[in-house]
């Protein structure tokens, strides 16, 4: 096998496996690279006061892409980091208060989400738009404790639906059996004796 900057030959041919282990082995260095330029920019950020520039010229990779490596990096102290997701996982939850990052993180990993599933989850689980009172919308905002959010989010998961329609579901049910017993039980199967 050659290995240059700018290509990989192969000058045989290799099994599967080993084609398979080389691609694992080049996604951790790529991944760790990242981690590596994000602690890099954070190093110099009190002794360099040009570092961007710097790493730009120095990687040729955009403002961008290093000040969201160095975002991330300083986000999840290395003990928080996990070695099974990449740096886009974390990347993904970084905005999000520090015990929310660890469980959406110990789902993605229990679960073995891609970065795409993770941000679908995690965009999904934030409530949206539900019915206003003038056939408009109107937004809800719901506070609790980690721990129920999981719940929540397990239980809509567990019936195919994403965390805001589960909630609505439930919010709608209940209201109907508080303010109109009847029509609850009129839409529910009889269950009465023959």
């Amino acid at each position: 096998m050659l290995k240059r900057r700018t290509s990989l030959s192969f000058p045989r041919a290799i099994p599967l496996d080993t084609w398979i282990a080389l691609g694992q082995e080049i996604f951790v260095v790529a991944d760790a690279s990242a981690w590596w330029l994000g602690d890099w920019l954070i190093y110099g950020q009190n002794r360099y006061p040009d570092r961007y520039r710097r790493a730009i010229e120095a990687s040729a990779l955009h403002y961008k892409t290093l000040r969201n490596y160095a975002w991330v990096a300083r986000k999840f102290e290395v003990s928080r980091r996990r070695d099974t997701l990449s740096l886009q996982h974390h990347g993904e939850v970084a905005a999000l208060p520090h015990d929310d990052q660890e469980a959406w993180l110990d789902r993605a990993e229990r679960l073995n989400w891609s970065v795409s599933e993770l941000r679908r989850r995690v965009k999904a689980s934030r409530i949206g738009p539900v019915a206003g009172p003038a056939g408009g919308s109107a937004t809800v905002t719901v506070k609790a404790p980690a721990e129920q959010m999981r719940r929540w989010q397990d239980a809509a998961s567990r019936v195919g639906s994403t965390l805001d329609e589960w909630i609505q579901r439930v919010l709608d049910r209940e209201a109907v059996e508080l303010l109109d017993p009847g029509q609850l039980m009129a839409a529910a199967p009889q269950l009465s004796p023959s």
